[in-house]
């Protein structure tokens, strides 16, 4: 009977504690911080790899070269793009932690810890300064979505040509780089439909491939705009807890 009693509390203090590991976390703050990494790793990924597709396509299919020298090219835009992926995907790590040690410190949890809970001068300072670092990343990613849409548009339309190759069989259209500012206007790269490149570059992986990723970039820009917006209406409901306590 004992034997019975003992092990039920212990069950019951094993629940209880488990109940209270669970309600310590900051459910909230870890959701933002999930999308927002995923949306990050989608989009720093996702258009890495497409930006590598269309060097092989440009190289392959439309004969670009490397300009000699220190010339900004399109080969040189694409490099200084990845680094601002490599950038992005630093700093919104950073920024994301940081946004769980905030949410950590404003649970009920740790307010039931160290009793009465009232945010100090600097308090507010630190999560009014996270506010503004919040709605200037969502402008970022704002621009991000906006700037990711336009190659999504470009390769639609080449993807919508290869598919309909065959019913407009006979039609003189053109892909010329210069339409799409990657070539200078003296420069002639381009590559009209009933070609051998035209049929090739649509046969190719290359193009479906990169497609797709500038696609799911996209996708991935969009779930970081939701992020950013979920993140500063939390730190905004934390000032405002803050204000009323």
């Amino acid at each position: 009977m004992e034997e019975n009693m003992d092990e039920s509390q212990s069950q019951k203090g094993c629940k209880e504690c488990c109940e209270r590991c669970v309600g310590s976390l900051p459910w909230a703050s870890l959701i933002a911080t999930i999308l927002l990494y995923m949306g990050v790793a989608l989009f720093c990924g996702c258009g890495h790899e497409a930006l590598s597709g269309t060097i092989t396509i440009l190289q392959n299919y439309f004969e670009v070269v490397r300009a000699p020298g220190d010339v900004l090219d399109v080969f040189t835009i694409i490099a200084i793009l990845k680094y601002i992926i490599y950038g992005l995907a630093a700093g919104f790590f950073v920024f994301g932690v940081l946004l769980l040690v905030e949410g950590f410190f404003t649970t009920g949890a740790i307010r039931d810890l160290y009793g009465e809970f009232k945010i100090t001068a600097c308090g507010r300072c630190l999560t009014a300064f996270l506010m503004v670092l919040a709605y200037l990343f969502f402008l970022v990613w704002l621009g991000v979505t906006a700037f990711t849409s336009l190659p999504v548009f470009m390769y639609y339309n080449v993807w919508a040509m290869c598919q309909n190759a065959s019913s407009v069989e006979g039609a003189n259209l053109c892909l010329d780089l210069r339409q799409f500012g990657a070539v200078t206007i003296s420069e002639e790269k381009k590559v009209c439909m009933g070609s051998e490149k035209f049929f090739k570059m649509c046969e190719s992986n290359e193009l479906d491939l990169t497609f797709h990723l500038f696609v799911c970039a996209l996708a991935g820009a969009g779930a970081a705009v939701i992020a950013m917006v979920r993140t500063f209406v939390l730190i905004s409901a934390w000032l405002h807890v803050g204000h009323l306590v």
